[in-house]
């Protein structure tokens, strides 16, 4: 099949674009700035805020993944929600079979963030065309170079001791990189998935604090945490700027999501896609292990480079 992967340069759709083409799909590899990338995937032109591109992105396409926000930018719900219709007009003109986008979790009855209505509300306008929508909803997802695994483990690195929020007993369920594109891979061409939203999590349900703790744990640190409640959204995101190198915009989002509980309600993607997930421990070994290679290849590349 011909697939078209936004943000094939991101933290999934980097990873997601070379499992396509393992599994035997065609890929196109959409970026704003083709001359630089190098992954998997034949390089094409695009952004959702320019409908033309899309447009000739997609010519062709059979289905599309939409892996894009605008989460650092302080209107992104106006901007997601604009890109959100563009990227549906697009697919609907381009005759696309199907779109698969990575959403958040989070229970609909709940007082939503901002961050996770936006979700919802890309996830709803996606399918404003007719196109078939097939919505994966995780929380956070584990592995190098994803915004809210770098917070954990810099805050874990950084500070033998911290202040926090009494968001850090909300509970989550941890997803880990691998197995949500696994999950994406796998739906892709599942009858059954096609137009329906799946709540996608790692094995285990935990608090902020045992996700925190279990990082310090595993490399050996000791951490001291101590909640407070009078420590707001805005005061947070400043003091993860200070610690982490996380923008304030994108820090201020996350934590106002930090405040819903975002666990799996239903595992019917299980029966879809079937496979064992991986337990939190081994993600962030996994997760560790990618940041160590990925530093010894920097180090190799700078060395190269001197010698040359």
């Amino acid at each position: 099949m011909r697939v078209l992967v936004t943000g094939a340069s991101g933290f999934v759709g980097s990873r997601l674009a070379p499992a396509l083409e393992e599994a035997g799909h065609e890929v196109r590899a959409m970026t704003r700035h083709p001359d630089t990338y190098s992954g998997a995937g034949t390089r094409v032109q695009g952004d959702v805020g320019d409908e033309a591109s899309l447009r000739a992105a997609l010519s062709d396409c059979e289905a599309a993944y939409y892996l894009v926000h605008s989460l650092d930018s302080p209107d992104f719900q106006e901007k997601d929600a604009a890109a959100a219709r563009s990227f549906a007009r697009a697919a609907a003109d381009a005759g696309l079979r199907r779109i698969i986008y990575l959403g958040g979790l989070g229970s609909d009855d709940d007082d939503l963030s901002a961050h996770l209505r936006s979700r919802r509300q890309v996830e709803r306008l996606l399918g404003e065309t007719g196109v078939p929508v097939t919505t994966l909803r995780a929380g956070i997802v584990i592995g190098h170079g994803g915004v809210s695994w770098e917070m954990t483990r810099q805050l874990v690195a950084h500070l033998p001791a911290m202040i926090t929020p009494r968001w850090v007993h909300t509970r989550t369920q941890p997803a880990v990189l691998a197995d949500v594109v696994r999950y994406l891979v796998g739906v892709l061409e599942a009858p059954e998935a096609e137009g329906r939203a799946f709540d996608v999590g790692g094995r285990e349900v935990l608090e902020y604090l045992e996700m925190l703790t279990r990082v310090a744990e595993i490399q050996g640190r000791r951490l001291l945490i101590v909640p407070v409640p009078l420590l707001s959204p805005k005061l947070s995101s400043y003091w993860l700027s200070l610690v982490t190198d996380v923008d304030v915009q994108t820090g201020r989002s996350l934590i106002d999501s930090m405040t819903n509980e975002v666990v799996v309600k239903d595992d019917s993607i299980r029966r879809v896609v079937p496979f064992e997930p991986m337990s939190y421990d081994e993600a962030v070994l996994t997760a560790l292990g990618e940041r160590a290679r990925a530093r010894r290849d920097a180090r190799s590349q700078e060395s190269a480079g001197r010698e040359g």
